[in-house]
């Protein structure tokens, strides 16, 4: 039989616990083949046959406490088992049905406004009240506590059943039932009424809390504006911004955000980053720039050619790519969701053996060992420990795709922190990737002269060393004059006329075949060549006019990015198939060792050598030619300006090219494994410090509702932290 898929939205999941949840009560619906729940993209696709009770299916979803609405139609599943779940793969990570993590919907307005804020008001309105009926009128007993837990019990119990008869029959729900209706049973309607209450604010802090990691990326996608202004004939027409094309040439106004992922076509001026980079000053553009979507045009109309549509953008690849990574779990979070596991039913079999032996087998007094047995119950629910790893994951992956650190799941952000050795690439990666003018040498006349005829030869050209000329006369506002007789001269230099005279600018070789270089003149373009730069010759009429340095010069923050990480004890390298002079040149520029004339399997070669060797292996390239490298590493990290290769290639991506953030991005990795021991510290200290004082009977149900719940909020409070990671 043909089997149709349909896509749902869910509301009101937070962690993979919950996802596991919704996936093994939903298999369980007659004709359903596969389910496939994604957290961060609040979704289910659903594989079932004709036949299948979707109506049905959808209350069992409602029964667990979560909002479903129907996301498209059904529509056939595609034969290939590949494609059928390329949408949204099963997680196989999200635990098992014994995982009783509970759900908290994310707050996405004023909290008093959400249904879990009016049950959390009315049960705490009705334990108030109760408290005051009490101590009014004490002949009403137990019953004003009973009825004011039953308001907060009701809708938990209920959650429950439907849980347990979906297959996860040890959730939160229902030892928070049984608790609280032992505690009735037992006299102590009082402190059942309590705990229901507790439990009822705690989720509604949980739901405040979970909502900040998901708000703070979602934030990214309100940078874009939501029209655009494209460029027609000699006017301009507003249009929405995600009808935009590739290929469309749009006007940004000074003050506006740009709306697309471009190029710069005319009007140099400066943009403002900071929304999306965190760059603190805004940034010179010119024609031929790259500008992102998101970011504020600062002082001049700008024309821009659209190079990706609105779904493709950086902003919308960065959001796509932190969902996807959210459900990419850690080792140690595996590790935490297989004792999960099996941690919950042995807490439900030993409170079930401190309510029973000690009367059975010492006399110990029933009552009192029951009502121990309940507080176990509570306190012996891993929410807290389950949640305690995907909750910094979330909040750390959030926080670094902010400042443009994209990390492709848990199990890169861990490993990141364990790197001992970064390898980077040169051109691209420690350097700018294209070559600026250095020195300008004048023999006769001035520098300005040298320049002139020089950019004067190359206007028109497309050579990155022409480029460079040409926008160096240009950021020295120099007049350049018209060229005639232009020509290539056998690949040695280009030659022309310029104001009347024949003017040659080529290699310090080619020059030397024209015309006698002095000792003096040959020591100082011997001396730049040294220092790994290219060295162009400019003749006027037969005699050397001067000399034109470039070089491929090191990015802005290089240095101060190497220095931080050898200051965290990193070993630094560089590895290049450039020519081992320019490597050194540029190695003694910036401190770091270099292998150089390599080989993009030379590369890789010494990757295996340097672990063999006890390294962790960071890689950091530009995604392509450095593949193999790439791939040998513990970490891949692509450099590059938001294109796919640096977005996909790679375990992670800088985004906005700055090797300072290869340092910032495994001090992200530290903090979060940190952040990580620490969430798991509270929440087992937490239930020990209560265990004991329960056994001990210092301690009853109310308190242990805070073992709980008190402890599942500190530690999604304190991953919440991470947020607050420092901008660049």
């Amino acid at each position: 039989m043909d089997q149709l898929k349909t896509r749902y939205r869910i509301d009101g999941m937070d962690c993979g616990g919950c996802a596991a949840k919704i996936e093994t009560a939903v298999r369980r619906c007659d004709g359903v083949a596969q389910v496939a729940v994604s957290v961060a993209g609040h979704s289910m696709v659903v594989e079932h046959d004709a036949k299948t009770d979707l109506t049905s299916l959808m209350k069992r979803v409602k029964g667990l406490g979560y909002g479903i609405t129907p996301a498209g139609s059904s529509e056939p599943a595609p034969d290939n088992d590949g494609d059928a779940q390329g949408a949204a793969e099963p997680d196989k990570g999200h635990g098992a049905p014994g995982q009783v993590h509970d759900h908290a919907e994310p707050i996405q307005g004023p909290w008093w406004k959400t249904t879990k804020a009016r049950l959390m008001l009315a049960s705490g309105a009705a334990f108030v009240s109760a408290l005051l009926v009490s101590q009014i009128a004490p002949g009403f007993g137990q019953w004003p506590f009973t009825a004011a837990m039953l308001i907060g019990l009701i809708p938990i119990g209920r959650r429950a059943v439907m849980a347990a008869l979906s297959g996860t029959p040890f959730s939160i729900e229902m030892l928070m039932t049984i608790a609280a209706i032992g505690a009735v049973f037992l006299g102590a309607s009082e402190e059942g009424a309590a705990v229901v209450a507790l439990f009822l604010v705690g989720e509604l802090l949980e739901g405040v809390a979970a909502g900040k990691a998901r708000a703070s990326i979602q934030a990214l996608t309100k940078l874009v504006p939501k029209t655009a202004f494209i460029a027609k004939g000699d006017g301009v027409v507003e249009v929405p911004a995600e009808t935009l094309a590739v290929g469309d040439v749009i006007l940004v106004r000074p003050g506006d955000r740009i709306p697309a992922d471009g190029v710069i076509v005319s009007g140099p001026g400066s943009v403002n980053e900071a929304p999306v980079t965190g760059e603190s000053t805004p940034v010179h553009k010119a024609p031929g720039d790259l500008v992102f979507a998101g970011t504020v045009n600062a002082d001049a109309a700008l024309h821009v050619r659209v190079t990706a549509a609105a779904a493709d953008n950086t902003i919308a690849r960065v959001v796509k790519l932190v969902e996807e990574a959210q459900e990419s779990k850690a080792p140690t979070e595996r590790f935490i969701d297989r004792f999960s596991t099996f941690y919950t039913p042995a807490v439900v079999l030993a409170a079930t053996a401190v309510a029973i032996v000690p009367p059975l087998v010492f006399g110990g007094e029933w009552q009192a060992w029951i009502y121990k047995g309940l507080a176990i119950l509570l306190i012996g629910c891993p929410c807290a420990l389950v949640i305690s790893t995907p909750a910094a994951i979330a909040a750390s992956l959030s926080a670094g795709a902010r400042r443009g650190l994209l990390l492709k799941g848990g199990a890169v952000l861990e490993s990141l922190g364990k790197i001992t050795l970064a390898a980077f690439d040169k051109t691209g990666t420690l350097t700018e990737g294209k070559p600026q003018v250095t020195d300008v040498l004048a023999f006769i006349g001035s520098e300005t002269d040298v320049l002139r005829d020089a950019a004067a030869l190359e206007t028109g050209s497309s050579h990155p060393l022409a480029s460079a000329i040409l926008a160096r006369a240009a950021a020295d506002k120099i007049v350049v004059p018209k060229v005639s007789d232009a020509a290539a001269v056998g690949g040695r230099g280009v030659s022309g006329t310029v104001d009347g005279a024949k003017v040659f600018l080529g290699s310090g070789e080619a020059a030397g075949a024209q015309v006698a270089l002095s000792p003096e003149q040959s020591e100082r373009i011997t001396a730049l060549n040294d220092e790994g730069k290219t060295v162009s010759v400019l003749i006027r009429d037969g005699a050397l006019l001067g000399a034109i340095a470039m070089r491929d010069e090191p990015r802005a923050d290089a240095a101060t990015g190497l220095a931080e990480l050898k200051a965290m004890g990193i070993r630094t390298i560089m590895l290049t198939g450039d020519n081992a002079r320019t490597a050194q040149a540029i190695g003694q520029t910036l401190g770091i060792e270099v292998r150089a004339g390599l080989l993009p399997q030379d590369k890789q070669a010494i990757i295996r050598e340097l672990q063999a060797q006890g390294f962790k292996v960071a890689k950091v390239g530009d995604g392509i030619n450095d593949a193999p490298a790439l791939a040998a590493a513990e970490v891949g990290i692509a450099m590059g300006g938001g294109t796919d290769v640096a977005l996909e290639t790679a375990g992670a991506a800088v985004l906005h090219g700055r090797v300072a953030d290869v340092a910032a991005m495994i001090n992200l990795s530290k903090r979060t494994m940190g952040n990580i021991g620490q969430n798991i510290t509270i929440a087992l200290g937490l239930k020990a410090v209560f265990l004991v004082t329960t056994v001990m009977g210092i301690t009853g149900l109310w308190p242990a509702i805070l073992a709980d719940t008190g402890a599942t909020v500190l530690v999604t409070m304190n991953a919440m932290r991470l947020l607050r990671t420092p901008k660049a």
